[in-house]
C-alpha cells in the first residue's frame, strides 16, 4: 500500500447477523474464497482508545465486525525493528503473532506480509532494516533466511500455520534497496529465494507470495514475472494491489476494472499460478462506489479460470480517517462499518 499521509485450507462456515437500513437480514457464507482485510492498525488504534462499533453502534471487537461482514481472512504485516509511532510503527514480531493468535481464534484464516523493512515497504520506500545496513550481499541473504525463519518459527510455536505468506509488499522496483533493485535481478531472485526457502523450511504447506501494485497494468506484471521466471525466483501465488482512487485523475473503477480483469487471467494462464488481489480500497466518503467497486473485483477474480482466483483482501478497512488520516478506508466518522463492507456478503 502507498501511504501518502504522513486474514488452512479449509471452508470457514459461519452465519452473519447484519444489521442494515433495510432491517435484520442473516446471510450464510461457506466458500473457500478469501474474504480479507490487512488490519495491521488495529492493535494501535486499541491502544490509543478508538472504540469499533458494530451496526447496531455498540462497542465490539473490531475483528469480530469484520467477521460479521463476511471476511474469513486477515493479512498482517511485519517489520523487523518499529518505533512506536502511532501510524506508521509497531507491527513487530511479538504484535504479529498475537494478532494472529487473536484472529485464528475467531475462526479466521491468516497471510503474513514480510515488508523487510522497519516501516512502510512499498513501490516508493523499500529501505532496509537499520540492523541490516552496512551488510555484504551474502550477510543479507543470511540476513533474510534467518529473520524470515525467526517469524515463521513465533507462529509456529503459537499454533499459528499462516496459509499464505509475503515475501515482500509491493515489489515492482525490488526490495531491500539497493542490493534488492530489479536492476539487479540475480540478486534480487537470491533474496526473494531466501525468503521463501524459511517459509517453507517451517511452513511447507503456505502458499508464497509476490506482490506488485497497479494490478490493472499488464505491462507491468509482465515485464516483471518474466524476470521472476528467467531467474529463477520461486513463489506460489501472484499479489496484485488495486486502487482506482491512486490512478490518475481519480477515476471510477469501471474504467480499469477490465483491464485488471485481463491482468488476472493473463498471469494465470502466462504463469500457471494462483491469483489474488491483496490490497484493495476506495474512498470512505464514497461508500456506494466502493462497494460497487467491491462487488466488481470479487467477481473478475473469482471468474478467473480453472479455480485460480483466491480471493480479495481489503486494505485497513477499519483504519478510520479520523484516527490514521488514510481515505480509503471502509470505516465511518461515526465509529461504524460503511456500506462498502457489505460487498464481502456477496456471493
Amino acid at each position: 500500500m502507498k501511504l501518502n499521509y504522513s486474514l488452512t485450507g479449509i471452508a470457514i462456515m459461519f452465519a452473519v447477523l447484519h444489521t442494515g437500513c433495510s432491517g435484520q437480514k442473516e446471510t450464510i457464507v461457506k466458500d473457500e474464497f478469501v474474504r480479507g482485510a490487512d488490519i495491521g492498525w488495529v492493535q494501535q488504534m486499541e491502544a490509543t482508545g478508538y472504540r469499533f462499533l458494530n451496526d447496531d453502534g455498540k462497542a465490539e471487537d473490531c475483528l469480530k465486525i469484520l467477521r460479521d461482514h463476511g471476511m474469513n481472512t486477515v493479512r498482517l504485516r511485519t517489520w523487523v525493528n518499529p518505533s512506536d509511532d502511532k501510524v506508521s510503527g509497531h507491527n513487530s514480531k511479538e504484535e504479529t503473532v498475537a494478532m494472529a493468535v487473536r484472529a485464528q481464534k475467531l475462526g479466521m484464516r491468516i497471510m503474513i506480509n514480510f515488508h523487510y523493512s522497519d516501516t512502510w515497504a512499498d513501490p516508493g520506500h523499500q529501505k532496509k532494516p537499520a540492523a541490516w545496513e552496512g551488510h555484504d550481499f551474502p550477510t543479507l541473504l543470511k540476513d533474510v533466511y534467518d529473520y524470515t525463519h525467526e517469524v515463521m518459527s513465533a507462529l509456529k510455536n503459537a499454533g499459528v500455520q499462516p496459509e499464505w505468506v509475503q515475501v515482500g509488499n509491493e515489489i515492482p522496483g525490488g526490495m531491500i534497496y539497493p542490493e534488492g533493485s530489479t536492476s539487479n535481478w540475480p540478486q534480487l531472485s537470491q533474496l526473494i529465494n531466501k525468503g521463501y526457502d524459511a517459509i517453507k523450511a517451517v511452513s511447507p504447506s503456505s502458499k508464497v507470495i509476490l506482490h506488485l501494485d497497479q494490478g490493472n497494468n499488464s505491462e507491468r506484471f509482465r515485464t516483471w514475472f518474466d524476470n521472476a521466471k528467467a531467474h529463477g525466483a520461486k513463489y506460489d501465488v501472484i499479489g496484485l494491489s488495486y486502487y482506482p482512487w491512486w490512478l490518475d485523475g481519480k477515476p471510477d473503477f469501471s474504467l480499469s476494472i477490465n483491464d485488471l480483469a485481463n491482468n488476472l487471467n493473463d498471469m494465470a494462464a502466462r504463469y500457471g499460478k494462483e491469483v489474488m488481489v491483496v490490497e484493495v480500497g476506495g474512498e470512505d466518503t464514497q461508500a456506494d462506489n466502493t462497494y460497487n467497486l467491491l462487488v466488481a473485483v470479487i467477481q473478475k477474480v473469482k471468474a478467473v479460470p480453472n479455480g485460480k482466483g483466491l480471493g480479495v483482501i481489503y486494505w485497513e478497512p477499519q483504519g478510520a480517517r479520523s484516527w490514521s488520516r488514510y481515505p480509503l478506508s471502509a470505516w465511518g466518522n461515526d465509529g461504524k462499518p460503511t456500506k462498502a463492507l457489505d460487498a464481502f456478503l456477496v456471493k
